[in-house]
């Protein structure tokens, strides 16, 4: 009698090859090494610094307007791109779009005087100028996610490049509220909590520590062990979740001079609700941005509030504009491929069809 078969007799109510299963692939994630991450199809056609800009081209072109995606300067962006089944950038360009994704890479100590108006005039608007030549359309949509969803509206909002849509996905622009305890967030708003000094000590936030404020701030960083075990009997699952695991303890460094700027404007003033930001001597108005616009929201989001989210809603000008809130959190939007599906829907109708 096989040792299956007598456990299965041993232990008539449990299921033993699904638990056998299980606990083989817990044991494989613990033991074995981190997972390549294999990316859509691509290739490089700019750099600057440490960014690169790739090109997705589309499996069946079926637009002549291309996608541009914008990341978080925050976490590294390959998690809109990790893996087959899973990437934001593969569903895309399997519905037919060509994708230009700009990755910031991570600065290193040289790095440390980069602020968010070099990043936001210098490499995001020559990124797209780029992006823009090489296709050789006269338009582009932009897509920013998180932070890099900020980061787009406030280019938007000051470009003159053409940008024919802009759809936001779960990003901030109400600072004032958000997953930071309370004490904390009321710490900086009053300037009790400053992050001048720990930006000036290192010149370059390193990757330790910014992984450590990620852990500390987010369950993000603990339920998925909880889903992994209850999950385990699936290996489609568990190789997803190998990824992901992979992208949250691989965090990007972050120059001084953008992690200060970005603290005490946006978390600490508010500067980009009140209209009082300002890149590159510019005031950052978000009226200004006339493009058709779309922004949504996920229902279990434990990074971005949908609070934070909403008020941009008001703050544009486009006439053609759409709010939603979509059932997921903040990182699985990116990995069941429901982003491509949702972006789709709406850009489709707005993108210039080939002839």
């Amino acid at each position: 009698m096989s040792v299956k078969a007598a456990a299965t007799n041993l232990f008539p109510f449990v299921d033993v090859v699904k638990e056998s299963v299980r606990w083989e692939q817990v044991y494989k994630v613990l033991t074995e090494p981190k997972p390549d991450i294999v990316p859509t199809p691509r290739e490089i056609i700019w750099r600057k610094n440490k960014s690169t800009l790739f090109y997705h081209p589309a499996r069946e072109k079926k637009y002549q307007t291309p996608v541009f995606l914008v990341y978080s300067l925050l976490n590294k962006p390959y998690i809109l791109d990790i893996g087959e089944g899973s990437s934001v950038v593969g569903g895309l360009t399997e519905r037919g779009y060509d994708v230009y994704f700009l990755d910031w890479g991570s600065p290193g100590i040289e790095d440390h005087d980069i602020t968010l108006d070099h990043y936001i005039l210098d490499y995001l608007e020559n990124g797209v100028k780029r992006a823009l030549r090489h296709s050789g359309s006269k338009e582009i949509s932009m897509i920013g996610y998180c932070l890099g969803g900020t980061i787009a509206a406030i280019f938007t909002s000051l470009t003159e490049l053409p940008i024919k849509n802009l759809i936001l996905a779960t990003v901030p622009i109400d600072f004032s509220v958000g997953i930071v305890p309370d004490k904390w967030l009321k710490g900086l708003q009053k300037g009790t909590i400053n992050f001048d000094r720990l930006s000036e000590v290192y010149g370059v936030i390193p990757t330790e520590i910014m992984y450590g404020m990620f852990r500390g701030l987010s369950p993000v960083y603990v339920s998925p062990w909880v889903n992994l075990i209850s999950r385990a009997h699936d290996v489609e699952y568990v190789k997803k979740w190998r990824r992901m695991d992979k992208w949250t303890k691989d965090s990007a460094s972050f120059s001084g001079a953008a992690f200060k700027q970005l603290f005490n404007d946006l978390y600490k003033d508010n500067k980009l609700l009140k209209g009082e930001l300002t890149i590159g001597g510019r005031k950052v108005d978000l009226k200004n941005i006339h493009c058709p616009f779309f922004v949504f929201s996920t229902s279990r989001d434990t990074l971005v509030l949908e609070k934070q989210s909403l008020p941009v809603i008001d703050m544009v000008s486009s006439e053609d504009k759409t709010y939603e809130v979509f059932e997921g959190g903040h990182v699985s939007l990116a990995l069941t491929g429901k982003f491509a599906t949702f972006a789709d829907k709406w850009l489709s109708s707005r993108s210039e069809q080939m002839k």
